[in-house]
């Protein structure tokens, strides 16, 4: 029997599709496995947004050489966001790689595999677009209770740092009646959480209707029935009134929301193309806060953009304290080949990069700690995902604000018992990134 290994980089879009390709393998008869030694097929799907993912798939599929010469036939793919962007570039660099696809051909992929075992030569295909969406694909879901939806695909901002636009396409639409029949069908299922996906959901139904419709999507999904709703990513520009009056009226909406503000700098924000200012983001998050003052915020921040001054990273420093966010996903800026950032002068030395990143990791700790030491004491519904990596005994789950809980598995009882129930949870201990508790015992 052959067996398929997949490893996924990046973000959560990188996750739907993996879970694709999964589905793509699976109905070939391959089976999955968990070390590249004891596979026959090795998928990557790989992210080029920053440097390290791209620093990491290259030196990951390079060290599979040996691992390939002691076992004949194995077939090695790199898809996603690098394969779109280097296509056969990648052979070149990597010549043991057999096959190279993009992000717009992931049904293709079998076929690709097919014909580089019998042709023995690589294969590359890299279209510049698609109109179909990848839902459409057989899926293995990482958890049978959730479910990635992405509702669009591609990206229209244009950011001077990102080039998502560049690899995943301009922004389209999936039809809310599309959206709604995938859910329908996922609660069906025993799906209990959908997470909606886009590069900005805000967005949403522009390129279809004229004008973004994610608050009529929200409530649209909000009424299958399904349990739990997330989504990602909101553009700060776009998240709009109706859509936080949505969030509020659907009681499936999580009060929770990654909201990426990259900088706290005007000087900075106009250079990276973002389109509001500090105090446009701050309004923005009184507001969300007025509508659901228990709402957690987490943001993505890049620190050393090109000509970023100190006194610009002060105002990245000042809005983290005025937001107090649950978590942050920081990054020191490297330069993407092909984008406007890449070339402008003011390249921040790595040294002083990494002396403002450390600061920032500093106060970004302090915050996540003092909210989630506010839910001690409180009782949290918590959709229990399995056990803890480091210790079986021990449940874990996220709230509706997604943290990360910790609780003892009851004594006579087995992870599975749990695993997809959302039970309530009393909490006794706080760190800053996770929760522990007991189990109060009630399933909802």
């Amino acid at each position: 029997m052959q067996t398929y290994l997949i490893r996924t980089f990046g973000c959560q879009m990188n996750k739907h599709d993996s879970e694709r390709v999964a589905g793509l393998l699976g109905a070939q008869g391959l089976e999955p496995v968990e070390a590249a030694e004891d596979a026959d097929v090795v998928v990557f799907m790989t992210c080029c947004v920053r440097e390290n993912a791209d620093e990491r798939l290259r030196g990951q599929v390079r060290s599979l050489k040996s691992v390939k010469a002691a076992r004949p036939g194995q077939l090695i793919a790199v898809g996603g966001c690098i394969g779109q962007r280097d296509g056969e570039t990648l052979l070149r660099q990597i010549p043991h790689i057999d096959v190279v696809f993009g992000t717009h051909n992931l049904a293709h992929l079998p076929a690709l595999l097919e014909s580089a075992r019998q042709q023995h030569q690589p294969q590359v295909e890299v279209l510049a677009e698609s109109t179909d969406f990848n839902s459409d694909l057989p899926t293995v879901r990482e958890h049978r209770w959730h479910a990635w939806v992405p509702i669009t695909s591609g990206c229209n901002n244009f950011c001077s740092y990102c080039i998502v636009p560049h690899v995943r396409g301009r922004e389209r639409s999936r039809t809310l009646e599309d959206i709604v029949t995938e859910v329908e069908g996922l609660v069906s299922q025993g799906v209990l959480e959908v997470t909606l996906l886009g590069q900005n959901v805000n967005s949403y139904g522009r390129d279809l209707y004229g004008e973004p419709r994610f608050a009529e999507a929200l409530r649209a999904v909000g009424a299958t029935g399904i349990k739990r709703i997330r989504f990602a990513t909101s553009h700060p520009k776009d998240l709009s009134a109706d859509t936080i009056a949505a969030m509020v009226e659907v009681d499936a909406v999580m009060p929770y929301v990654h909201l990426p503000v990259q900088s706290g700098s005007d000087t900075v924000l106009a250079a990276m193309n973002r389109h509001y200012t500090q105090a446009d983001y701050l309004a923005l998050v009184e507001r969300i806060k007025a509508a659901l003052p228990h709402i957690a915020i987490s943001t993505d921040i890049i620190v050393g953009f090109p000509g970023e001054t100190e006194q610009d990273f002060e105002g990245t420093l000042e809005i983290v304290r005025a937001v107090g966010f649950d978590q942050a996903f920081t990054f020191i800026y490297s330069p993407r080949e092909g984008t406007p950032a890449a070339r402008m002068d003011g390249q921040v030395p790595r040294e002083v990069s990494q002396e403002r990143f450390d600061r920032l990791i500093e106060l970004v700790q302090s915050s996540a700690l003092e909210n989630s030491l506010s839910l001690v004491g409180t009782v949290q519904p918590i959709l229990i995902e399995g056990t803890s990596k480091r210790d079986e005994t021990m449940l874990a789950g996220r709230t509706r604000t997604n943290k990360m809980v910790h609780a003892p598995l009851p004594e006579g009882h087995v992870a599975d018992e749990y695993a997809g129930r959302i039970v309530d949870v009393v909490i006794d201990h706080a760190q800053t990134w996770f929760l522990s508790g007991q189990l109060a015992g009630t399933d909802q």
